[in-house]
């Protein structure tokens, strides 16, 4: 079924409103739980991430009072969101360390658990697991991670994008179409209406 301009207008209006506000609200509170860790690229991250909610509630707020170039900014909103997520998971999975984790991360984890009685050694002997083997299923887990965050944030932001770009013709066809005149009322009308 084919929606009318009018009808596709309240679907976009409807989708960017909600878009918009969860993504600059979760990155926005991101950003806060990154400053009080004191990570400053999480910041700058939930930063961006926000503003591309943020330019998408602009865009919203622009097809409410009839502009149609809100359109470029929810399609420039999905971009930037699409962008800074990429830049960061590419960066972590440019950063993994293998030395950090065999010299550092796992002894660290080692005297956590035994400070809760817990031997390391032990555990991964009953899954049939060494430490040598924990290396490479953590590089392993470290890319499906960053690679499935890459191909979700690809299909959702991307998906938007096109969305949005894809209705721009449309949603500026209902903002200039001329309002609807209804016929003006008679006095023979009020028998109609009263039955």
């Amino acid at each position: 079924m084919k929606r009318t301009p009018e009808e596709t207008l309240r679907r976009v209006l409807k989708v960017s409103r909600l878009d918009g506000w969860s993504v600059a609200i979760f990155a926005g509170g991101c950003s806060l739980v990154s400053l009080a860790f004191g990570d400053p690229v999480g910041v700058s991250v939930g930063l961006l991430v926000t503003l591309g909610g943020t330019l998408e509630i602009r865009g919203h707020r622009m097809l409410k009072h009839g502009n149609a170039d809100g359109m470029r900014w929810l399609v420039r909103s999905q971009l930037v969101v699409l962008a800074t997520i990429w830049a960061y998971a590419a960066r972590q999975l440019l950063s993994f360390d293998e030395g950090y984790l065999q010299e550092q991360a796992i002894p660290a984890i080692r005297d956590l658990l035994a400070a809760l009685g817990i031997d390391l050694d032990e555990t991964l002997k009953q899954v049939d697991l060494s430490i040598k083997d924990l290396v490479p299923l953590v590089r392993r887990a470290f890319y499906l991670l960053y690679g499935g965050v890459m191909a979700v944030t690809l299909l959702y932001q991307g998906g938007l994008a096109l969305y949005y770009r894809r209705r721009t013709a449309v949603v500026a066809q209902a903002l200039t179409a001329p309002p609807a005149v209804t016929a003006p009322f008679s006095p023979n009308d009020h028998g109609k209406l009263v039955n």
